[in-house]
């Protein structure tokens, strides 16, 4: 089975959003809709591996494509009802399938785990233009999953980037905050704004000197990623992480 071969379910509001940035990290995407208009639209947006099926019988969801071949189902329909029933139905058909659903609300997201889903993401914490970065970064999911359930030990920081630290003049997108064992959430960048932005707004921000970043982590990786900002890029590249 290949890693990077995902079946999303839906080309709504939300579907857009993954596949077009699923595809740009070059997943192999399958798209599946109900309705005859998002379907056009995925096919009108250059997608040829898209089909139009009755998701809410069980012969479709079995008949035309084998969905145990995919390392990921992704239940993406706008209709939150129909979200919640397929996920229920591709559980039962696919049972050792890794199911993920996307909820816009507390109910929804308890009916999409009552129905089987391997993980819920709350759009209210994560917006779905970077749901596609979170798929593929174990660190990120594992922080998120841990603080939003339990708390152990996970919490926030903000970080004031000092004169000469290696992150000066850094690109956002360009810093590997996971290997730090560290999630970045926002900034105020004081180039552009002073309030605080989130790192879900979809926006290119470069890091500079005096701004104050927000990272969600364990305290003992936070403490350290704190002490590694004020070290250089020489410091860095030499391989001085402690």
């Amino acid at each position: 089975m290949s890693r990077k071969k995902i079946a999303i379910f839906g080309y709504g509001k939300h579907g857009k959003f993954l596949v077009r940035g699923l595809h740009k990290d070059g997943f192999d995407i399958t798209i599946i809709e109900s309705n005859k208009g998002f379907y056009k639209d995925a096919k009108g947006d250059g997608f040829e591996d898209v089909y139009l099926l009755d998701v809410t019988k069980d012969s479709e969801l079995t008949g035309k494509i084998d969905f145990a071949q995919y390392s990921q189902l992704v239940c993406v329909m706008d209709d939150e009802h129909l979200n919640v029933f397929l996920t229920l139905s591709l559980s039962s058909i696919y049972k050792d399938s890794y199911i993920l659903a996307i909820s816009d609300s507390v109910n929804v997201t308890k009916k999409l785990k009552m129905a089987g889903a391997s993980k819920v993401i709350d759009l209210y914490s994560v917006s779905a233009n970077k749901i596609y970065n979170i798929l593929d970064k174990p660190v990120a999911t594992r922080l998120l999953e841990e603080f939003v359930l339990n708390r152990k030990g996970i919490t926030f920081k903000e970080i004031v980037i000092p004169e000469g630290s290696f992150l000066d003049k850094m690109m956002v997108d360009d810093v590997d905050f996971g290997k730090y064992g560290v999630l970045f959430i926002g900034m105020i960048d004081e180039e552009k704004t002073h309030s605080f932005v989130f790192v879900t707004a979809g926006l290119e921000h470069k890091l500079d000197a005096g701004d104050t970043i927000v990272c969600l982590g364990e305290k003992e990786h936070l403490n350290a990623f704190a002490r590694l900002v004020k070290k250089g890029k020489s410091d860095i590249s030499s391989g001085d992480e402690r």
